[in-house]
């Protein structure tokens, strides 16, 4: 879904993700982890600036990633982008196991650990994204099948970069603070809605109220561009849970329910 064109970015971020294309999934054992010596790589000569801009928010590439681990949800995307370009230039193949991140340099691999069942992949980066506010990688649909997440949609991953050694520190980047138990430490909420103007967020709380939703509140976030008022729902401290709740709020018709996580 992405292109190498970076001024494209802000229209691809609009999608909110990311597509990917590398190593067939016939060509590694059913595990999705490689064995032996990683496939060589160079780096791209797309999709690597040393910034860039997405919705107002400018992202730095990491020019080493060594020693690079990170926590957070992870999503995919699957048959809308196949055979569209991605950052790297090539082209999305959805039955290939690659995947998209926001600052990891282009192409690299990243082992992806599903904390809720245990199952892991070794996949390709090669795109940007996901830009949705406590998602941290989206994966191809082959993928996110070998991890278990394509009826859920999103899980709790812990990702990891291969080949490339560790940093005297280990350098340790945290969406969500590395714990044994993700979910305990770091609560969950449903965004409903984010609004420049307060009486519409306070209005969309009342509605939400009025449809049995009582554990809703307003939070402003003020930045550069002025202040923001979200609706957010939670906490909650369990994806399973929090995507239970957003298959019952878009039940009674609030379509924008999306997860992210406390800041």
């Amino acid at each position: 879904m992405k292109t190498g064109n970076l001024a494209l970015a802000a229209g691809i971020a609009i999608l909110l993700s990311a597509c990917t294309f590398g190593v067939p999934i016939d060509s590694r054992p059913s595990s999705g982890e490689y064995v032996g010596s990683l496939p060589k790589i160079s780096k791209s000569k797309s999709g690597n600036p040393s910034s860039y801009v997405v919705m107002g928010k400018r992202y730095y590439v990491l020019g080493n990633a060594v020693g690079f681990r990170q926590r957070g949800i992870a999503s995919w995307y699957g048959s809308k982008f196949h055979g569209r370009k991605t950052s790297s230039g090539e082209i999305y193949n959805m039955n290939a196991m690659t995947a998209a991140h926001k600052t990891l340099p282009i192409p690299v691999y990243v082992r992806v650990k599903n904390l809720q069942n245990g199952r892991s992949v070794d996949v390709r980066v090669n795109d940007r994204g996901p830009f949705i506010e406590g998602r941290i990688i989206d994966l191809s649909f082959a993928a996110a099948k070998k991890l278990g997440i394509t009826l859920t949609g999103t899980a709790q991953v812990e990702i990891s970069v291969l080949g490339a050694g560790k940093s005297p520190a280990e350098r340790v980047i945290r969406a969500i603070p590395l714990a044994d138990k993700v979910e305990q430490d770091v609560p969950l909420f449903i965004q409903m809605g984010s609004f420049g103007k307060e009486i519409n967020a306070i209005n969309l709380m009342s509605e939400l109220r009025e449809a049995n939703e009582l554990a809703v509140a307003v939070s402003e976030l003020r930045t550069a561009n002025g202040s923001f008022f979200r609706v957010r729902v939670g906490p909650l401290y369990d994806i399973d849970e929090a995507n239970s709740v957003i298959r019952r709020l878009k039940n009674k018709g609030f379509s924008s329910a999306r997860i992210v996580v406390a800041e």
